[in-house]
């Protein structure tokens, strides 16, 4: 064996079939997430300036957004094959791009914070779709099995491009400004698009009998643009993912409020502080690369989904308790990169592998809806609920507190959506073994 061939496989458990699909996948991941973690610093510098009360607001205008770029996905699910209607979803995002660097170009100055606040909602849509999008399509050419296998070191292509995209904002934004990294993120997005129609048709996942689903693969799902909602409200399973993510996202905005209450406290300058969030998008990015290198596939293997999803949410416990007792930006920062690094390694790898049991049309239509409107919603009852505690008197350290006891909640429910996908993936085995 070569050397390559021989740290890959310390790696990655990957069989020959897969190289090729694993490969684009991971370059495809690898472009999306440096796309977004370019423009990322600027999103949160806009949410610090404007202040708790804005940043609320802002939130609603995103859960409203949300609703209506549903439903246009959706439509355009049911009528693209997926190798048409993905390039669509991207290329769509390049051209609100474009719009955005020319308003920050020409418009003056008494308009650039209107600019600004929708491009905060504009970004806190793109980012949900154009990672749902490329998840939904792994968990569509992936089984359960190899999900559990593979999801870790494919994650790794995103966080390289994680760690890449604040290291060009933070050397190119005192230099270019903003304007021109909108530009870099849209190169990056249409690589993505290019990187759709590379990989291999043959490709088959294993617990497909030949002529069956591979089959229809690239075929329009077709269905209303609705039955994503509507299969939700059928399965517990799916109810349960959509608890999951508004758990999750409740807190995330918790602890982006304090980060944002505290920031904009500590730092006056603009281009500092939007310094100071690529160095910490930086600094999370690192150390998940070597929890996904190291720790993903094997605990997902050792554990199982469900221990492997409880993980981050015990991790939150901690930290909301720390945060509680000791209310200072480098507590919370050091809070942030630990949760968010165990977000990415293993919470997001353990839960795309949930939607890897799920039949073709939930993937993209219920999954989406889950990802973006859900996820939305959640930071919605999170950020009108911060401003309640806040008016109730609660400061940083008394919304810690609170959170503790939501997250416990969290924790029963990581264990009951991991009991139950193994119990729907032995169900889909034993329908092909049949069939």
């Amino acid at each position: 064996m070569s050397f390559f061939a021989r740290v890959r496989d310390r790696v990655v458990d990957i069989r020959p079939d897969e190289l090729r699909a694993v490969f684009l996948a991971f370059v495809f991941h690898f472009v999306v997430l440096a796309g977004y973690y370019v423009i990322r610093p600027i999103r949160d510098e806009i949410g610090a300036a404007g202040g708790l009360e804005n940043l609320s607001w802002m939130f609603t205008a995103v859960l409203v957004t949300m609703l209506f770029a549903n439903a246009l996905f959706s439509a355009i699910v049911a009528r693209f094959s997926r190798r048409r209607f993905i390039p669509i979803a991207y290329r769509f995002f390049i051209a609100n791009l474009v719009i955005f660097y020319l308003l920050m170009r020409t418009l003056p100055a008494s308009q650039q914070v209107m600019v600004g606040r929708c491009f905060f909602v504009w970004v806190s849509v793109f980012n949900l779709f154009a990672t749902t999008v490329f998840w939904a399509f792994m968990t569509d050419l992936f089984t359960s099995e190899q999900g559990k296998r593979l999801f870790g070191f494919i994650a790794v292509g995103g966080s390289l491009g994680g760690i890449l995209g604040p290291i060009i904002t933070t050397s190119l934004i005192q230099r270019v400004g903003t304007g021109t990294l909108l530009l870099i993120c849209a190169g990056m997005l249409e690589l993505a698009a290019q990187s759709v129609r590379f990989f291999p048709r043959e490709f088959r996942r294993d617990d497909q009998p030949a002529g069956s689903e591979e089959v229809n693969a690239e075929k329009p799902i077709g269905g209303r643009f609705w039955e994503g909602v509507s299969h939700i409200a059928r399965s517990r399973y799916l109810l349960g993912l959509v608890l999951f993510v508004l758990l999750y996202t409740m807190t995330s905005t918790w602890a982006y409020f304090q980060q944002a209450d505290l920031t904009g406290h500590q730092f006056q300058d603009r281009a500092a502080r939007t310094a100071f969030f690529a160095r910490l998008d930086l600094s999370v990015n690192t150390l998940t690369v070597l929890m996904q290198i190291f720790l993903t596939a094997r605990l997902m293997k050792w554990l199982g989904v469900g221990a492997t999803l409880v993980l981050m949410p015990a991790l939150s416990i901690v930290g909301f308790l720390a945060i509680g007792f000791a209310p200072v930006l480098i507590v919370l920062a050091l809070f942030q990169v630990m949760r968010r690094a165990a977000t990415f390694a293993l919470t997001r790898p353990a839960r795309e592998v949930l939607f890897t049991v799920l039949r073709r049309e939930d993937k993209y239509k219920a999954k989406s809806f889950i990802d973006t409107f859900a996820y939305r919603a959640g930071d919605q009852i999170g950020a009108w609920s911060y401003r309640g505690l806040h008016a109730l008197g609660l400061n940083v350290s008394g919304t810690s507190f609170v959170a503790v006891p939501v997250v416990v909640v969290w924790c029963g429910l990581s264990l009951w959506l991991g009991r139950r996908q193994t119990a729907l993936s032995r169900e889909r085995e034993a329908q092909t073994g049949a069939a």
